[in-house]
């Protein structure tokens, strides 16, 4: 009986059952724009000193983009320049398929429903999600990003962390317990796209 009650609740979780699509090339790239972030931080504080110009109060008015209304304006921008500057650089990250479509499973759940939380449909949470796809250890963080559909501006969104306490989804990126990440992108209710990214010490996809 214990046997069937296992299999079950198994095939009451259909995201390890499925066939899952690969990650994009967007999604790699995403990676790999973190990882270069954390490995050069002084060559993107100079990235981030060449769009200051493009600011007129909390407007940024970015070339060949929509102009993006922020809460700060040029104080957190300022703030994650004067950052970089002095941050240590921290190790690469290395991409992971399995974080990958944990990511892009989490960003296919609350993207329909215009949620931007790190708690899914069905009220699992970060740890939840991956033991169903495999086994993780060490540290986990999440980042969630909208609105961009390029991979260094999902990048800049999460560096500069415009309007958010504590500046939490700079802190994930620049942390030196997390040496993998995938992520995964879908359509938004209210911001068009979401981008979910999911950081690990170390995971393993299966079980």
């Amino acid at each position: 009986m214990k046997l069937a009650a296992l299999l079950l609740i198994a095939l009451a979780l259909p995201a390890q059952d499925l066939p899952q699509e690969k990650a994009t090339a967007f999604d790699r790239a995403v990676v790999q724009e973190m990882s270069d972030l954390r490995t050069r931080p002084r060559a993107y504080a100079r990235h981030l000193r060449d769009l200051r110009k493009y600011f007129e109060g909390t407007l940024w008015k970015r070339p060949e983009r929509t102009p993006l209304r922020t809460e700060e304006g040029l104080a957190a921008f300022d703030e994650a320049i004067a950052f970089l500057e002095t941050v240590p650089p921290v190790g690469p990250l290395r991409f992971n398929e399995g974080l990958a479509q944990a990511a892009r499973l989490h960003a296919q759940d609350i993207g329909p429903r215009g949620a931007l939380e790190h708690v899914g449909r069905d009220g699992s949470r970060l740890s939840q999600r991956l033991n169903r796809l495999g086994t993780w250890h060490g540290l986990i963080a999440e980042n969630i990003g909208t609105l961009e559909e390029d991979p260094r501006q999902v990048v800049i969104q999460l560096l500069v962390d415009d309007g958010v306490p504590g500046r939490g989804h700079r802190h994930n990126l620049f942390n030196p317990e997390l040496h993998q990440a995938g992520a995964g992108t879908a359509p938004h209710r209210d911001y068009r796209v979401v981008t979910v990214i999911d950081y690990a010490d170390g995971f393993v996809l299966g079980h």
